[in-house]
């Protein structure tokens, strides 16, 4: 792929040149948000991608979904759009490490990319890991759910794909919450590989009906299982069973105005891809480089990344948070720059 990449963005660069400059846009860069698959947490990024490109005048920015959960295929992509001369790439890791041989040579041709809502792991070439801290949101979800359980009983954890680099970190966190109760609280089991729907129809609903009589309290640290969970408990009618989840489905949120669900911890997609979007077009650019002293929070996988926020969303706040997330990320651009960019 080296020589192929390097050759294929070579010539692409001949062909923009000849056609530039794009009229219209105060920037000429085209940029691309990638995700690892298709998956329903990726839908906003099309409307941030389309806001960010009116918003901060960028010639193109796009949603890219590679057709499977397949580091190979989003490989093909990345080369396929660099051919086209795209400049700046905001992606979904598909591979924690696998992707690094990608974003090295991509980085070699004068493209920068950003890992966004998941992180590759280091040492790598993309400029800094920008996402959720998803092991502070399992975390956080975790302690909402014990606290909601009453502070004690066994808790099931539902998790996602052993492929997403995420969900390690936040299995490790759900076990910190629970091994910080000192027995009050077991874990009593965790259920993987359950981000996808016909996964998780499967082992949630045979799971609640073998043990649902052991079970105080799940916490779902995906998407899919969130949902299907939420549907779960409203079809048994009966509210004992605590539980957590994650993102803001409707049926999920629909669950806490009824009283099944405690919780739901929100993410910010949608700030996640407009705030890549005006980055990469700034480093793209060549005006900004990335502050190699910036305050960059440290994880197991990178030393260099930046949280997207999270929050709680419970029946006390669960007709505001939706403004609460905005002015999130209001406050992170407007910021962004002076914090972690040197510019000319």
């Amino acid at each position: 792929m080296t020589f192929r990449l390097s050759s294929l963005v070579a010539a692409s660069l001949v062909v923009a040149t000849a056609l530039m400059p794009v009229a219209g846009s105060a920037s000429d860069n085209k940029i691309a948000i990638i995700s690892g698959g298709p998956h329903p947490y990726f839908t906003p990024w099309e409307q941030a991608a389309a806001d960010a490109a009116k918003d901060f005048g960028i010639a193109t920015v796009e949603f890219k979904v590679p057709s499977d959960w397949k580091l190979e295929l989003q490989t093909e992509l990345l080369e396929s759009l660099a051919a086209q001369g795209y400049t700046g790439f905001g992606i979904f890791p598909g591979d924690a490490v696998g992707i690094n041989s990608t974003v090295a040579e991509l980085k070699d041709n004068g493209i920068p990319s950003l890992a966004v809502a998941g992180c590759a792991q280091d040492p790598t070439q993309v400029e800094f890991c920008f996402g959720t801290d998803v092991y502070q949101s399992a975390y956080l979800g975790t302690k909402a759910l014990i606290e909601a359980m009453g502070g004690k009983g066994a808790i099931v954890h539902l998790a996602g794909l052993l492929v997403d680099p995420n969900t390690t970190l936040r299995s490790d966190a759900v076990q910190k919450a629970v091994d910080e109760t000192n027995g009050a609280v077991t874990l009593l089991q965790t259920v993987a590989d359950t981000d996808a729907q016909e996964a998780a129809d499967q082992k949630i609903n045979a799971l609640l009906a073998a043990q649902k009589d052991e079970i105080g309290g799940m916490i779902a640290t995906a998407y899919i299982p969130s949902v299907v969970s939420s549907t779960a408990l409203r079809n048994l009618g009966d509210k004992w069973i605590k539980f957590v989840g994650i993102d803001d489905d409707p049926i999920v949120l629909d669950a806490i105005r009824d009283g099944f669900v405690a919780g739901t911890m929100a993410q910010n997609p949608y700030g996640q891809a407009y705030i890549s979007a005006y980055v990469l077009d700034l480093l793209a650019s060549g005006s900004c480089t990335v502050k190699a002293d910036a305050p960059f929070v440290t994880t197991p996988q990178t030393a260099k990344f930046i949280d997207s926020g999270t929050l709680v969303i419970s029946a006390a706040n669960i007709d505001a948070y939706q403004n609460d997330l905005k002015a999130l990320t209001t406050e992170i651009q407007s910021g962004f720059k002076d914090k972690y960019l040197t510019c000319n």
